[in-house]
């Protein structure tokens, strides 16, 4: 059984900081692209970051360069979000994900989600 477990989420004042993981089972971990992912109250949900299967590329959303890391550990089949300098805008529930794609396949697995609350 596929399973993707975010941890680390809480409530924490503007400017600090906060580390979530993600802890993946049930298939190839280090196969997978993973992506962190976020929803706001009424709004789409959106890209966070995204880092590739070795953890040699990353990508951010623009609204959490410099403040955000993305990280990987396929010796322990998790993911690891860094979030420095949190600002209220960035209260949302973030969603881990694992996408992996081929010439005649598509797999894209999503954990249940984990709360940030960024207070001002």
């Amino acid at each position: 059984e596929v399973q993707l477990v975010e941890s680390g989420g809480g409530l924490v004042q503007a400017g600090g900081s906060l580390r979530l993981s993600c802890a993946a089972s049930g298939f190839t971990f280090s196969s997978y692209n993973m992506g962190w992912y976020r929803q706001a109250p009424g709004k789409q949900r959106e890209l966070v970051a995204t880092i590739t299967t070795g953890g040699g590329s990353t990508n951010y959303a623009d609204s959490v360069k410099g403040r955000f890391s993305i990280s990987r550990d396929n010796a322990k089949n998790t993911m690891y979000l860094q979030m420095n300098s949190l600002k209220p805008e960035d209260t949302a529930v973030y969603y881990c994900n694992a996408h992996n794609r081929g010439r005649r396949y598509e797999y894209d697995y999503w954990g249940q989600g984990t709360q940030v609350t960024v207070s001002s």
